[in-house]
């Protein structure tokens, strides 16, 4: 059917909601955003499903929900007595409808004799991962859109161990999601409320004391001088937080107060995106009135977290590369001091993530395994070698903000990465050293490694078709140099092949396929090409490095600049 019959049977719907009945008025209006409501269905993808909230197949409502939901009782079902049983933990964060959400999951998968397990106000992803373990659940669903706009919100499935569904299980939900049919249409049979059952103080205890465990060095808390902003802008991680910090014994923390409540318009900040520097403004003003020496911001699904540290010139944002070298030079550093560093001790971070969290490990002698965007591939290397005990996980981060310390949950986690953070902070203070002190030691240890990256946003059909034509083009046109420096070498995880410039054989990648490619440069430079799974944007990300930081800057414009100019020939 076309857009315009889909919005005809939606608003012939007799028993539609009053509040989508309503968006569709408004859609009437405004012929764009009809056709963006009703183009294509809401793509249910290897991590679950993102987008606006509002009527239409496109969107997050109750019936996309129910729609996802009924696909994933059929999953469930099909796996047998037992996995019904033993059930579905669902979480939810601050955003719009999302309790509506979590209870529309509820009762779906109850009205198929399903058990589900749902927390009566907002809990962080991270908690969700650590519950589905706990309870020995079969499944577990997030409503999140992590740090997007107000007007979005989004659904994701986690696996029975915690982490996002791998790409075959994830494959296998979608095809029943695909096969549940007519959103409209799926009826719900009578709901056993039985089989709701409601998570209490119990959960959130457990997952506290497992948090603690965190620490290397308990004892800081109380040598410590430290003072400290946090902020979970509007989020779901301010008690988790401010409950850590305080049973860890740190006395100098302060809450920007007109954010700890959980508030899905976010009031306060433009973006509740932690890597922006414009939601730290209520932080830096609290930071400045406190003098204190660094400042801390949780996304408001409370898996990723932003950090900024005093200096002379006020405070600056760290990157996620950075904070990310800083904790792994922290935590390897504190075992190795304890004769607790594993001989096959290993960091996990993804292709786009920075090399100097590889050269630091190294360094302490752990070594690092490379994975696919995505924080469920570093859950899945955690569970295969917890199994074949090939090698003990130390530390897993990425680039957008995500760092996971101890295994407990299988996402990345911010509570624990504050508690990290704090630590590491209060450690260095007691050495009269800065967080940006420790990060210009690593880089005159082991040299400049910047990262950059160039988010280009393409939405509707015209844009997802762009992208689509830019990837194809740039496998069908092979770059062989970039801002004048040769590419010695290309990665492509959709074909699964490493080709050389220089004539060499190819060589086998052994990843799971990805529509990305990545480019290595001659000067030790790398771009990486990558759409987003969650947002209507193509991504270039940059990694330069070179012995000083001048050198650095400058190489990292130029490679930005001029392959954004090249990319954009494809797109225009």
């Amino acid at each position: 059917m076309s857009y315009k019959q889909l919005f005809e049977q939606w608003n012939s719907f007799s028993e539609l909601e009053p509040i989508w009945k309503e968006d569709l008025g408004l859609l009437a209006k405004d012929e764009k955003r009809l056709e963006d409501a009703f183009y294509r269905d809401l793509e249910f993808g290897t991590g679950g499903m993102r987008g606006e909230i509002g009527a239409g197949t496109n969107r997050m409502n109750t019936y996309t929900i129910r729609k996802a939901t009924s696909g994933l009782a059929g999953y469930i079902k099909a796996a047998g007595a037992n996995a019904m049983s033993r059930g579905v933990v669902i979480a939810y964060d601050s955003r719009r409808f999302s309790p509506e959400f979590a209870r529309e999951a509820a009762n779906t998968l109850a009205s198929n004799g399903i058990k589900a397990y749902l927390y009566s106000e907002p809990r962080t992803t991270p908690q969700l991962s650590y519950s589905v373990r706990k309870l020995h659940a079969f499944m577990g669903i997030v409503i999140t859109a992590s740090h997007n706009p107000p007007e979005y919100n989004g659904y994701k499935v986690y696996g029975e161990d915690g982490a996002q569904l791998n790409l075959s299980d994830a494959d296998e939900v979608i095809y029943y999601v695909n096969k549940a049919g007519d959103a409209l249409q799926i009826k719900l049979n009578a709901i056993d409320e039985r089989l709701i059952i409601s998570l209490d103080e119990e959960i959130d205890k457990a997952y506290m004391n497992e948090l603690k465990t965190v620490q290397e060095n308990p004892a800081l808390a109380a040598a410590t001088e430290l003072k400290v902003v946090f902020t979970p802008l509007h989020g779901a991680s301010g008690h988790s937080v401010s409950q850590v910090l305080s049973e860890c014994g740190y006395q100098h923390i302060y809450y920007v107060e007109e954010q700890m409540e959980p508030n899905g318009e976010f009031p306060t900040v433009d973006s509740p995106n932690p890597e922006e520097h414009s939601a730290f403004e209520y932080a830096i003003q609290y930071g400045e009135k406190y003098d204190t020496d660094i400042l801390v911001a949780a996304d408001p699904d409370g898996d990723r977290v932003g950090l900024a540290v005093k200096t002379e010139e006020g405070f600056k944002l760290l990157t996620g590369n950075q904070t990310g070298a800083i904790l792994i030079e922290y935590l390897l550093t504190q075992r190795k001091e304890k004769g607790e560093m594993p001989a096959n001790g290993r960091v996990f971070k993804t292709i786009v993530t920075s090399d100097l969290g590889r050269v630091i490990a190294e360094y302490h002698g752990a070594s690092t395994e490379d994975v696919l965007t995505g924080f469920k591939f570093i859950g899945e290397k955690i569970k295969q070698y917890e199994e074949t005990k090939e090698y003990e996980f130390l530390f897993g981060y990425e680039e957008s903000y995500g760092y996971l310390v101890k295994s407990f949950a299988r996402d990345k986690d911010a509570i624990q990465s504050v508690l990290a953070i704090v630590e590491a902070a209060a450690y260095y203070k007691l050495q009269d050293l800065t967080l940006v002190d420790v990060l210009h030691a690593l880089y005159e240890r082991h040299g400049y490694y910047l990262e950059g990256l160039v988010s280009v946003t393409k939405k509707g059909v015209s844009g997802s078709n762009a992208i689509k034509s830019l990837l194809e083009q740039i496998r069908l046109n092979q770059i062989s140099e970039i801002a004048g420096v040769t590419v010695q070498s290309q990665e492509d995880y959709l074909t699964s092949l490493r080709t050389f410039t220089d004539g060499r054989e190819a060589e086998q990648l052994f990843l799971p396929n990805s529509n990305v490619i990545k480019y290595f440069l001659a000067d030790g430079s790398w771009v990486c090409v990558r759409p987003s799974g969650t947002e209507p944007k193509i991504k270039y990300y940059f990694g330069v490095t070179s012995e000083s930081e001048t050198e650095s800057i400058e190489k990292l414009e130029v490679l930005k600049e001029a392959f954004t100019a090249e990319m954009n020939r494809y797109l225009s």
